[in-house]
């Protein structure tokens, strides 16, 4: 339980006891020092570094460019695109994605003006961001930007395995694929080997066991696999290819563009489009990995300088990846784009500003100048492995399977074919195509169905209801006869006006001849009211009861009471609204039978099957404010809800203890075997104003008698020698404030006294965590477990994008 007991703390109004008011006629004391480097940055900007050298020369390699222009890459893109971009953890460099895109345009074009293609793209990433338009980057359907990366593997991955082979690959996948059955007569063992010892590290080491696997795997797998390549080559004496390095005084820079104007506007759209759309999804991803640091993304005590990592500015971030692409091509360098896996790197690593990128840049700089004796030991076979590695990697089982489950598996297929045999630009355009002809035929299938069951007519619309489908719709709703229920059941999220005003001519003429006719949606808030209806459903999920207008008024004779009547007068009487209040709860049952019990019946029917098997036991407060399910998007199952008045947990003993609650922790800890326990409190509690206003003696209740399990809460608020737990950002608002926050921390030490939960913090099998609901708010704040500081940190929404 240390990591819920907070450290002597102070009111944050005095977080600074020992501040002194400036005396307005003195000098103004000396400023700080504006710049400083954490800690944190310093060992994060070693980790990214240490991956970025070997996949930028093998990168380079791939494209077939000079090697340093992966270096030049991989500097620029610490350094400028760090320094100016918006997403101040995001680490760019060449990226695994650019190969073909690059490797084709020095194929066609040269080094020299494939380096001033980079530049003009960045001056076009540069004017896209002074435009502000990064966000529409992000409207790209994520099946083609997962079908363009797949493409790109493939072919880097066929590529490489050429020189793995001891080969050399040639322009085009058909070539390469058409030239392995050669490649495999005349293999050369001492490449592949190394290449297979490449590969077998590279695989194995983040599975190494055990305590010191934890310590072995702070070093990054591609360092290891190369310079453990490298090593037994060297030791064996294979001859083999290795890096080169020329001099840096004849390195090649940019040059004036040279060839057809299309074919180059064409270059530089493609490059433009790959470096940006991965740059802006990198960002995205890297600002989820964020939201999963609460000490970045509250400031909190212990996130290095204390500042605050914001979401990334995608417009900045932009302008940034084109001024380093500009630098980066007029150096001779790779062009520039945001790279996942040193991104992630760095996020993991503990950065917490954009100083580890760029500290990283300068590390690639000094080592281009300074290493150059020890990198050509490097053989190429080694490089080649590690990037078909990378390729193969780009072939994501996660991405295939999100674009089965939302059936947009032709896209993704058609992008990668179009990536593999035509090329990047031409595979994305082929993509797009497929993406908007699958979004119209959506839009204009429609599937409708008529069937008659117990008497009522039953008419089942699925898919968009636009004026396509009115044709079939009339066609089905005059097979209802006069006089007849119908039910029309609306599956979709779209209708036009004319689909609309075609079923409200139906309705008005079925109803007119005696027929009743019911408008409904299979999702909570689509039921259409009849025309006789005296407003249009506006329910959602969690509206109070006292909001749902989707019910005619309730009236006495309406619920079959004798003797009422709709006269004035006739539900008078002090048990009227007592009737009306209690008619909700049947309004709300039904409710739910027509709209909610559809969706959740089949996950309802597993948990009957299975039992019940959730994720953490929720101890909060009976008050009705509190909705635990809404509150922490949880579903049937998920959560085992204890309540009570003050969300208290008594002491366990005899005298002292509540078998109640006690049962209910033994059976969650030992029974259900859960993993982690959360004890919330909340705003405005009227248990801990009644234990403020309480008097000592007097008439023992049944509320007071209870209430004195939250006694210790009280003395430990009072008591000037134990710290106040707090919340970020402000001081609490008031005394009530405070002892619901004070309550949540003594409330998670008397739980830690229960044997079983004692036993299970002991084995390292249960975490505990405290939590704080502002009502007025709906904010939620999690108690930290940072240095047991008692600080509640306030939960942000955070992109869900995947990375």
């Amino acid at each position: 339980m240390s990591a819920c007991v907070p450290t002597r703390a102070t009111d944050p109004s005095d977080s600074n006891p020992t501040r002194r008011v400036h005396p307005p006629h003195s000098p103004p004391p000396t400023p700080p020092r504006r710049f400083r480097i954490a800690g944190a940055d310093v060992s994060a900007s070693i980790a990214v570094f240490l991956i970025a050298l070997p996949l930028s020369l093998g990168i380079a390699l791939a494209t077939g460019a000079p090697l340093q222009a992966g270096l030049v890459a991989a500097a620029v893109g610490g350094i400028v695109a760090g320094r100016l971009g918006g997403s101040p953890l995001q680490v760019s460099g060449p990226a695994a994605g650019l190969t073909v895109v690059t490797a084709d345009l020095i194929h066609r074009y040269g080094w020299r003006t494939t380096c001033a293609i980079t530049v003009l793209a960045g001056v076009v990433q540069l004017g896209l961001g002074c435009l502000r338009v990064a966000r529409t980057a992000l409207a790209v359907s994520p099946a083609i930007v997962h079908g363009m990366l797949a493409g790109i593997g493939v072919t880097i991955a066929v590529a490489q395995l050429h020189i793995v082979l001891g080969g050399t690959p040639q322009s085009s996948v058909l070539d390469n694929l058409r030239g392995l059955p050669a490649q495999l007569a005349r293999l050369q063992p001492a490449a592949v080997s190394v290449s297979v010892l490449t590969l077998a590290l590279l695989l194995l080491w983040p599975r190494v066991p055990g305590r010191a696997g934890r310590l072995l795997r702070r070093i990054p797998a591609a360092l290891v696999a190369v310079a453990g390549a490298t090593a037994a080559a060297s030791f064996a004496g294979l001859t083999l290819p290795k890096v080169d390095l020329p001099s840096w005084s004849s390195h090649a820079l940019a040059g004036l563009p040279e060839g057809p104007v299309l074919g180059l506007a064409a270059a530089v759209l493609t490059t433009t489009l790959v470096c940006s759309v991965q740059s802006l999804l990198g960002a995205v991803a890297v600002d989820k990995l964020v939201a999963g640091r609460p000490d970045l993304i509250s400031g909190a005590p212990g996130s290095g300088r204390g500042a605050r990592v914001g979401r990334s500015d995608l417009n900045r971030e932009l302008l940034g990846q084109g001024a380093a692409n500009i630098v980066s091509g007029t150096l001779g360098g790779l062009p520039v784009a945001g790279v996942a896996v040193r991104s992630s790197a760095n996020v993991q690593a503990g950065a917490v500003s954009r100083n580890s990128t760029v500290l990283h840049g300068v590390l690639v700089v000094i080592a281009a100048l300074l290493m150059v004796p020890v990198l050509e030991f490097i053989p190429l076979a080694s490089l080649a492995a590690l990037v078909m590695a990378v390729g193969i990697q780009m072939v994501s089982l996660h991405h295939i399977r999100t674009v089965t489950r939302h059936r947009e598996v032709p896209v993704y297929a058609v992008t990668t074919l179009g990536v593999v045999l035509l090329g990047v630009l031409e595979g994305v355009t082929l993509g797009v195509a497929v993406a908007v002809g699958v979004a119209l035929h959506r839009l204009t299938r429609t599937r409708i169905t008529h069937h008659e069951r117990e008497g009522v007519h039953h008419v089942h619309v699925r898919g968009q209801l636009t004026f396509l489908a009115v044709p079939r719709l009339s066609r089905a709703l005059h097979l209802i006869p006069h006089g007849a229920h119908a039910v029309v059941e609306l599956d979709g999220s779209f209708m036009d006006h004319a689909a609309y005003e075609s079923l409200q001519d139906w309705q008005k003429t079925h109803t007119a001849q005696g027929g009743s006719v019911e408008l409904t949606g299979r999702r909570p808030g689509t039921r259409i009211a009849e025309p006789s209806d005296s407003a249009h459903c506006r329910c959602r999920p969690w509206t109070p009861w006292r909001n749902h207008q989707c019910e005619r008024p309730y009236t006495p004779s309406a619920a079959g009471h004798p003797g009422a009547s709709g006269e004035p007068g006739a539900a008078q009487g002090p048990s009227a609204g007592r009737e009306s209040s209690g008619h909700e709860l049947a309004r709300g049952i039904s409710a739910f039978q027509r709209n909610t019990a559809p969706i959740v019946r089949g996950e309802l029917a597993r948990l009957a099957r299975e039992g019940q098997q959730p994720d953490q036991l929720f101890l909060t407060c009976a008050d009705s404010r509190l909705v635990t399910s809404m509150i922490t998007s949880s579903g049937p199952g998920d959560l085992f809800v204890v309540r009570n008045v003050g969300n208290l947990v008594p002491l366990p003993g005899e005298e002292s203890g509540d078998d109640s609650v006690a049962a209910a922790i033994e059976y969650a800890v030992d029974v259900l075997k859960m993993r982690s326990i959360t004890v919330c409190g909340h705003s405005g509690c009227g248990a801990m104003q009644a234990l403020l206003t309480s008097e000592p003696g007097g008439t023992r209740t049944p509320l007071q008698r209870w209430l004195r399990h939250g006694l210790p809460s009280l003395e430990r608020m009072a008591d000037d020698t134990r710290p106040w737990a707090r919340l970020a950002g402000r001081a609490p608002a008031d005394a009530v404030e405070q002892l619901c926050l004070t309550n949540v921390v003594q409330q998670l030490e008397h739980l830690s006294t229960h044997e079983s939960v004692a036993r299970a913090l002991r084995e390292g099998e249960l975490e505990l965590h405290g939590m704080y609901f502002h009502v007025g708010e709906a904010q939620a704040y999690l108690l930290t477990g940072a240095d047991g500081d008692g600080l509640f940190n306030h939960v942000e929404a955070a992109a869900d994008l995947p990375a």
